[in-house]
């Protein structure tokens, strides 16, 4: 028999609790291991379920020497026992087993918290799967997805696609590589709004953005596009409110780089130099009567209008008359 001509890593130490993330660096054990045996198949299984004999089992190796990739699932919540019959196996491992072990980088056990070091200390390939959660990480990802997807896309597409999909990675995931497809390769706002107008979420940031901008007619017609498609007003309501608390902060905070205000006022760089665009055209009592509006709305559409559509209807136009005042 010929040799393969690649020889998987035959330990894996995936480390974190981001959910995608985790499950691309197990499919990349599994196809890294199919290089070496296009038969090799994937078995997973929480250590909860685990015993020391059916570890035994799984890594013990087949006799046609199949490839196999194990994976052992929250390893966070590893016992002594398991966690001792993992660490003899990679003393020795078998010949044609890829064992990946899955840990969000807790645990309550000292054997839980100890494993990751000690499948480092024994040369396990580590993928770093952090929880996604600052603004600039979730950019940095979608900036990362259409790079991979061989796409380009410029800050204000990034900014765009988070406000039209959110922030769930899968979600982002699947859109930049559409768009990607769709544009051509090259992602920007316009591209972001053209494939994405009607999500509730865009609806409300852009009802927001014409009404900060002063932008009468076009904040209106985005309202009644939110009517007209059902996106709750509580939603709508939020986005002003969000958009003129931001506006407010920014002012207030003066001017300076975007990227060393951002530790300070907990924003991220991209929605504080937004701000202080669109902070030029307003006053300080501006400021302070669209705050005011954006409370009176808020209130409104949570029950105490009458007719929610048109409470946001006079939000808009409030804000907007707001912005010319000096």
């Amino acid at each position: 028999m010929t040799a393969p001509a690649t020889t998987p890593p035959p330990l894996h130490l995936v480390l974190g609790d981001e959910e995608l993330l985790v499950e691309r660096a197990v499919y990349a054990a599994l196809d890294a291991a199919r290089l070496a045996d296009a038969t090799a198949d994937l078995t997973r299984v929480r250590v909860s379920d685990l015993t020391a004999p059916v570890l035994a089992e799984l890594v013990s190796p087949s006799l046609f020497s199949e490839g196999r990739v194990i994976v052992l699932e929250s390893a966070h919540d590893i016992g002594q026992d398991i966690a001792d019959a993992v660490l003899a196996y990679i003393a020795q491992p078998a010949d044609g087993i890829v064992l990946v072990v899955v840990h969000s980088g807790g645990g309550r056990s000292k054997a839980a918290k100890s494993l990751p070091s000690a499948l480092k200390k024994a040369g396990a390939v580590v993928t770093e799967c952090a929880k996604i959660s600052k603004p600039a990480e979730r950019e940095a990802f979608v900036r990362n997805e259409v790079r991979k997807a061989g796409g380009r896309i410029d800050a204000a597409g990034v900014v765009a696609l988070i406000d039209a999909v959110g922030s769930d990675l899968r979600e982002l995931a699947s859109a930049s590589a559409q768009l990607v497809a769709d544009s051509g390769g090259n992602v920007d706002e316009a591209a972001v709004r053209t494939y994405h107008t009607g999500r509730a979420d865009v609806t409300g940031f852009m009802v927001a953005e014409k009404a900060v901008a002063g932008d009468r007619a076009a904040a209106l017609e985005s309202v009644r596009w939110a009517q007209q498609i059902g996106v709750p007003h509580v939603l709508v309501a939020d986005a002003l409110a969000d958009a003129v608390r931001t506006i407010a902060r920014v002012s207030a905070a003066g001017r300076g780089n975007p990227n060393q205000m951002a530790g300070e006022l907990g924003m991220p760089p991209w929605k504080i130099r937004k701000a202080q665009g669109q902070s030029r055209g307003w006053s300080a009592g501006g400021l302070a009567e669209a705050m005011r509006v954006a409370a009176r709305v808020n209130a409104e559409v949570k029950g105490a209008a009458a007719s929610p559509d048109y409470a946001i209807e006079r939000a808009v136009l409030d804000i907007a008359a707001a912005r010319e005042r000096r």
